[in-house]
């Protein structure tokens, strides 16, 4: 194990903090999302659940179920049932039980969901703009975190 690149009275500021900063950037991106979200009448886990199943329209895994969405979101199925109702309140999805195991809930969006997908491209765009976003830099900053969330959910 390597030691903390500072002292030990340093090791402990909050702003040395690596959870504190992803914590507080995430906080903030969110936040920037919600005027996006609002105009779509999304929260920010029902965008996420949507992003995911307008990926499974070009390429669905095997079973396109909640808890294959709950694996790829990581989140359990007690939170994601809430939100997968809404979004079927909401039109943009329908959930059906499997034919051959009733614990199993499939998952298809409808055209209305489907259609959503349009608008939100020209919405992030804008977005990323507003925020005067450099791509390349977001691209590398996305490749550390992810680099880094791996480490931290891959079993040791």
């Amino acid at each position: 194990m390597k030691p903390v690149p500072f002292g030990a009275e340093d090791a402990l500021r909050l702003d040395n903090q690596l959870c504190f900063k992803l914590y507080a950037a995430s906080r903030a991106v969110i936040r920037a999302y919600k005027p996006m979200l609002e105009q779509l009448h999304l929260t920010y886990p029902q965008y996420l659940a949507m992003l995911v199943l307008w990926e499974w329209q070009a390429v669905a895994p095997a079973q396109p179920t909640v808890k294959a969405l709950g694996e790829r979101l990581l989140l359990d199925s007690g939170t994601l049932t809430p939100l997968l109702k809404r979004l079927e309140q909401l039109g943009l999805l329908v959930r059906r039980r499997s034919a051959t195991d009733e614990r199993e809930v499939h998952l298809a969006l409808t055209a209305a969901g489907s259609a959503l997908r349009e608008r939100v491209v020209p919405l992030k765009q804008q977005l990323l703009c507003e925020q005067g976003v450099d791509l390349d830099e977001l691209a590398e900053l996305r490749s550390h975190v992810g680099r880094l969330l791996e480490r931290f959910t891959t079993p040791r």
